[in-house]
């Protein structure tokens, strides 16, 4: 069974120049948000070599890691970057911004697997997260790893509100969470590639995604990764 659909090569170039947009709107509108993104999409494009995925599958889920918060936008920044805890009302909000990038990215023809991992980054394993409450297979492969990917970052980074985790702290907390929160799967996975791989952290600044590879046979090295 394939992991998720392949792009052909018109459909990843428009999904790169569509990406490379709204990502340009992202950075505009809000760094902070433009740099965990980067992150992101290197950790996600990391995690997904680690599984096997195809580099260019790969390349693909990086893509909708950049703009995964893209609905983040369309918040106020009294909101987005409220210190304190949130309001009931706050926290809807806030949960609406799958569904606003996802529709963003469709009003721009972007490829599905972008939009669907979009949507459904926030839906948890047992059917607790936002916002369809999918729960295990039926939540898109591309957002199952998105969201650990996604998830460590966050963990990892420092905010008005909280401190920065360490890897193993930040690694101690995604184990706490597979097969409620996260897929056991690729909770594993994770956890596998962090262990083999030293200096995993990506520096708290906006590194480039790196170009999509020239075609060569698929091995993985973590020299065809940024970071």
């Amino acid at each position: 069974m394939a992991l998720v659909e392949h792009m052909n090569t018109e459909t990843r170039r428009s999904a790169q120049r569509i990406v490379g947009a709204l990502a340009k709107s992202i950075r505009e509108r809000d760094r902070i948000t433009y740099e965990h993104s980067r992150r992101v999409a290197t950790y996600a494009q990391r995690l997904a070599r680690s599984m096997g995925w195809p580099r260019k599958l790969a390349y693909d889920l990086a893509l909708s890691a950049l703009v995964h918060d893209l609905g983040k936008t369309w918040i106020e920044n009294e909101v987005l970057h409220k210190e304190s805890a949130l309001s009931t009302q706050e926290r809807t909000l806030m949960e609406r911004h799958p569904q606003i990038g996802a529709r963003i990215l469709e009003m721009y023809g972007a490829p599905r697997l972008i939009v669907e991992a979009v949507l459904h980054h926030h839906e948890a394993f047992d059917g607790r997260g936002y916002p369809d409450r999918l729960t295990g297979d039926t939540i898109p492969i591309a957002a199952r790893l998105l969201s650990v990917a996604d998830t460590f970052d966050a963990l990892t980074s420092e905010r008005p509100y909280k401190a920065a985790l360490d890897c193993q702290q930040a690694a101690a907390h995604i184990q706490s969470s597979a097969g409620t929160y996260f897929d056991p799967w690729v909770v594993a996975a994770f956890l596998a590639l962090l262990e083999s791989w030293p200096d995993f952290l990506v520096p708290r600044h906006a590194a480039p995604l790196p170009p999509e590879p020239a075609a060569r046979p698929n091995i993985w090295s973590h020299d065809d990764l940024a970071g």
